[in-house]
């Protein structure tokens, strides 16, 4: 039994050192990739990218006729043929004097600041030109930073308005939140699970909502009832004169209930998300828009998703009050090569190797089996930094190194003191445990604290390590008093017994 349980722990060590330092791979259309999940790297060893923002100096071109309304069907016209039909063009900039000043330019970074740390990215920094406004943004590389800046550079404003009179009925003054919710369908042609982009509005939204929706559940029922009453005027009049009826169509050939169906249009930028009417009051305050439709697919669901997640950050936090273009968006290479992370990664090898050819010479089998249960700490380690999506930078591979040498020094205690007993029993190797615990952890209170500490600071590097030492210390806590503990168990109660032979016989 205690061969099965030694080899078991000998196989699961080799497997997991196999799979941290040389992956799993799998055959993916015609080509072999890694399954197990890789690093996730701050800027400083992986580069990132800097955006600048800069202040909109264009200008909306609207069109009007002689009365002043607007003509939406006129782009293509030269002036003088603009002239000629009595139009004209009016040029006015998307950013009025009014709005180009220093606490706007201040909002506006505060706005891109917040929708950073609500899409996750911890590690960025932006500056203000408080000159000219214009903003720079650097934030790390990876795959969601395309996503990222077409987010960041996102006016964000949100109207609802009426169809007809084009009357702005809510803005983003009146949301409380927005979140993305889903919801499932099990029957029918629509099955599947639907994304929904829930917007909570605040108490003067919900009293607007509310009234809002009822004004136009009233007038659209009245017009139903007008509509059903000359309907049936004119179905009558048509049946006399025997002529062809078609229902819902009035005497002179119209539909009267497209014509006074009240309507709003909801807009983001100024472009319009979707038009609706209200079957209802509503008096919750919230809205609830479909993101795409049902569908069983994974990647779709997930594309839509994306598209309310990216809505949500935007309306969320507030709309810019000044209109931007990505004016830069170039990609900065690290300081640090991969060869030279390659150096580093040789050397820290090459080191713990050194440390473990001591550790065995000097402690000759009990060394072999600690070298051992060292090595797959240190592999189970690196697979855990990723799967806890600890971010590396040079700090963290510092960090690293601190954690391998902590355990080192655990591990050289601990046969220190089991070297010095002549007979290694249970009893023995418990209390031996017990006592290279209870002074290891004693003494590096202060650097628990510390490493705690570090993890709540917002500056990438110093959390990053903290976060590489926590769980380098929680894994040396669990990992010794487990697997280290169980091998040395495994080895002492067969070379105790030899000991014990050899000592009577001895006495003999």
């Amino acid at each position: 039994m205690k061969k099965i349980k030694l080899l078991t722990i000998i196989l699961g060590i080799i497997l997991i050192t196999m799979v941290a330092f040389f992956g799993v791979y799998v055959p993916v259309q015609n080509r072999m990739e890694d399954k197990v999940k890789d690093y996730e790297y701050a800027m400083d060893l992986k580069g990132g990218r800097n955006i600048r923002l800069a202040v909109d100096t264009s200008v909306d071109t609207v069109i009007k006729d002689a009365d002043g309304n607007e003509v939406t069907d006129a782009d293509n016209l030269s002036d003088e043929e603009l002239a000629a039909q009595g139009y004209t063009k009016e040029e006015t900039p998307y950013n009025s004097e009014d709005v180009l000043n220093e606490d706007n330019y201040k909002k506006s970074k505060e706005i891109i600041e917040e929708r950073l740390k609500a899409l996750g990215v911890d590690n960025y920094v932006t500056k203000l030109d408080r000159a000219s406004g214009d903003i720079l943004v650097e934030i790390p590389e990876n795959d969601s930073t395309d996503n990222i800046v077409s987010n960041i550079g996102t006016t964000g404003k949100f109207e609802i308005v009426d169809s007809q009179t084009q009357e702005v009925l809510m803005d983003n003054n009146d949301i409380k939140r927005v979140r993305v919710m889903y919801g499932s369908n099990s029957t029918g042609t629509t099955a599947g699970t639907t994304v929904y982009l829930e917007i909570e509005f605040n108490k003067d939204g919900t009293n607007k909502l509310r009234d809002i929706s009822n004004t136009y559940v009233e007038a659209n029922t009245t017009n139903e009832t007008n509509t059903t009453n000359t309907t049936d005027e004119a179905n009558q009049t048509n049946a006399t004169e025997n002529t062809e009826s078609t229902d819902n169509t009035t005497s002179d050939g119209t539909n009267s209930e497209e014509e006074t169906t009240k309507e709003i249009t909801m807009k983001i930028d100024d472009e319009e998300i979707m038009t609706t009417s209200f079957d209802e009051t509503i008096e919750t305050g919230k809205l609830q828009l479909s993101i795409g439709s049902a569908t069983t697919d994974s990647s779709t669901l997930q594309n839509y998703v994306n598209q309310a997640s990216s809505m949500a950050v935007v309306l969320d936090n507030g709309n810019i009050p000044i209109k931007y273009t990505v004016e830069e968006n170039e990609y900065i290479l690290s300081d640090v090569t991969q060869d030279e992370l390659n150096i580093v990664l040789y050397v820290m090898i090459g080191l713990v190797a050194i440390a473990l050819i001591v550790l065995i010479i000097r402690y000759r089998t009990e060394g072999l089996v600690n070298a051992f249960a060292y090595v797959g700490l240190a592999s189970l380690f690196v697979l855990l930094l990723r799967y806890a999506n600890v971010i590396i930078s040079i700090e963290s591979i510092f960090g690293i190194a601190v954690v391998l040498i902590l355990n080192y020094i655990f591990v050289n205690k601990l046969l220190s003191k089991l070297k010095k007993e002549e007979n290694v029993d249970k009893a023995v190797i418990s209390v031996a445990f017990k006592e290279t615990y209870k002074e290891f952890f004693i003494k590096i209170i202060p650097i628990c604290i510390a490493v705690i500490t570090f993890c709540f600071i917002a500056w990438e590097s110093i959390s990053s390590f903290g976060m590489v030492m926590f769980w380098g210390i929680a894994l040396i806590a669990l990992y010794n008093i487990t697997i280290t503990n169980l091998l040395i168990r495994i080895k002492e109660s067969k070379g105790g017994k030899k000991k014990d032979g050899r000592k009577q016989a001895k006495n003999d």
